[in-house]
């Protein structure tokens, strides 16, 4: 479903028109996740609808979204189904350099333009072999110009994208970025993503074998990183944390109701009556609530940031991001595995899928250790130390 022809974009629309598509990721989750299918069609529904436009200015098109609203849409999102909240996190990326003036002059027209088109995203700079950060995939020359070389992993999304981004050493040996189409020869996708939780992210390999790239998708070597960009693919990562934790309260809802039976020497007819139950619930719920109120107030330091623009508030919005995504961790964690305690063995029928939920925030949150975040927070109130801007705070 699109919003209207014709109609300018607005978060209101938008939200209406992905409604329905988030009703049918939400029914079909479980079954995807044992099944491992892909959601192809409501991805590029939700592309259709302009989900990556909800924060881009309304002067270029989109829908002018603060970050709070965006990190909510997000939230709603994961609820429904978090692997899709994170393959889109790429093209979220991608848009909101758009917004923060992280791009200038034809490169940031032509990557408007993709957004609008309803284009999706992926990118990494991961790479399985050498090193952890290392960069082993290659810029070199040849007669023809310009080709790249390499295997990057973590490619999310990758399998939904139109374009690719990542990087590669050059023959100076400086670390370059670049974007190429995924369907340009020499870009291979691979399905080979096989985490315990996150399965239908689209995260696996993209092979690079003799790519051709134009100078003009190149970046600049050894772009500097500053806070807070970069911020922001961690806040998706807790607002998907933070969906994970609200689908766990659903589920505790609607398994109390249709599934879970009181214990024999329960006094209660129903497993809603009993009060053990009911207190597990409310943990679910408190859990969940809390979660989504750590990850909004992350979010509102990140508006205040680019309301002001100034160094304070960068690093207090980092170091927000931060605690959110610890924060939301360990509420996702601690609700998906309360689930099973609203009910008996049944709750561990693999039909059921409730072990998702776990397996989903157990992947998110060990893909940036908590210990390094929670440290870092720690430095920058105790010793003032900023997190270190390398984009992974």
């Amino acid at each position: 479903m699109s919003p209207p022809v014709g109609a300018p974009p607005s978060t209101e629309r938008i939200r209406a028109a992905i409604a329905p598509v988030l009703d049918r990721l939400r029914a079909e989750s479980a079954r995807r996740d044992a099944e491992r299918e892909h959601p192809y069609a409501e991805i590029r529904e939700l592309a259709a609808a302009g989900v990556l436009r909800f924060r881009i200015p309304a002067a270029d098109g989109g829908a002018g979204a603060s970050v709070r609203q965006l990190a909510e849409l997000i939230i709603d999102i994961a609820a429904a189904d978090p692997n899709v909240a994170q393959a889109l996190r790429p093209g979220f990326l991608v848009a909101e350099s758009l917004v923060t003036g992280a791009l200038a002059g034809e490169e940031r027209r032509a990557v408007l333009e993709r957004v609008l088109a309803g284009d999706l995203f992926a990118g990494t700079v991961n790479e399985s072999a050498g090193r952890p950060g290392g960069v082993r995939t290659r810029l070199v020359r040849d007669e023809h110009g310009w080709r790249i070389d390499g295997r990057k992993f973590y490619s999310t999304g990758g399998l939904h994208a139109q374009w690719f981004s990542g990087t590669a050493l050059d023959e100076q040996d400086r670390i370059v970025g670049f974007t190429v189409p995924t369907d340009r020869d020499g870009v291979v996708r691979l399905d080979d993503f096989d985490a315990i939780g996150q399965r239908l992210t689209a995260s696996g390999s993209t092979l690079l074998q003799g790519v051709r790239v134009a100078p003009g998708e190149l970046g600049e070597p050894d772009a500097r990183k500053r806070h807070p960009h970069g911020s922001l693919a961690h806040l998706v990562l807790a607002a998907t944390l933070a969906g994970i934790a609200a689908a766990a309260r659903q589920d505790a809802v609607d398994v109390v109701g249709d599934v879970a039976r009181p214990i024999k020497h329960s006094t209660a007819t129903r497993a809603a009556d009993d009060p053990y139950v009911r207190l597990v619930a409310g943990r679910i719920a408190t859990a969940a609530f809390t979660a989504r109120a750590q990850v909004v107030a992350a979010a509102e330091a990140l508006d205040r940031h680019w309301a002001t623009g100034d160094e304070d508030t960068a690093v207090g919005a980092v170091v927000s991001v931060a605690e959110a995504y610890v924060g939301a961790g360990e509420q996702a964690l601690a609700a998906a595995e309360l689930l099973f305690d609203v009910g008996g063995g049944t709750l561990t029928r693999r039909d059921l899928g409730l072990d998702r939920h776990w397996r989903n925030a157990r992947t998110i949150a060990n893909h940036n250790p908590r210990g390094w975040k929670a440290a870092a927070i720690g430095a920058w109130l105790l010793a003032g130390e900023s997190p270190p801007a390398n984009g992974l705070f």
